[in-house]
């Protein structure tokens, strides 16, 4: 399926762009981008979002493993009757296994898109970050639009 090559390309843009920051920038190096909006900012997270759970690496290593079991499963029984579902689980599967992929042999994540809306500096995020954001979203648009499909065959 088709759903499984967004993943590998998630993976392999994540991979490739981190291991460009890593070789390239100090830890704590800032680029510019759009002054006061967007930097390239290299920044490792022994955590998850927000940097909570700080060096938990096997409850990392466990609930991974199980939403990769389950978006899988997912995706061979339903992801071909239902693009948007099967879309928005390649994201998150991509994503999922590119922080596991840091986890598992750098014991941290690199971080490196460095984000401020107005005035708050959003934290510090990565390529599979964002395909898991985007394909959660993704996956509620489409529980959404599923629920009301329901509601209106009944």
């Amino acid at each position: 399926m088709w759903y499984y090559m967004l993943a590998i390309i998630i993976i392999v843009i994540d991979q490739w762009s981190k291991w460009i920051i890593d070789k390239t920038m100090m830890i704590h190096e800032q680029i510019p981008v759009i002054e006061n909006v967007f930097y390239i900012t290299s920044h490792r997270n022994r955590g998850a979002a927000w940097g909570i759970l700080q060096g938990q690496m096997w409850f990392f290593y466990i609930v991974t493993a199980i939403v990769v079991i389950a978006i899988v499963y997912y995706l061979q029984k339903y992801g071909k009757e239902q693009p948007l579902l099967g879309v928005s689980l390649a994201l998150i599967l991509g994503g999922a296994i590119g922080n596991f992929i840091d986890r598992l042999f750098r014991k941290e994540v690199v971080d490196f898109l460095d984000v401020y809306i107005l005035n708050y500096d959003y934290p510090i995020f990565n390529i599979a970050d964002s395909a898991l954001v985007t394909g959660v979203i993704l996956f509620m648009i489409y529980t959404f639009l599923d629920e009301r499909k329901k509601k209106r065959s009944h």
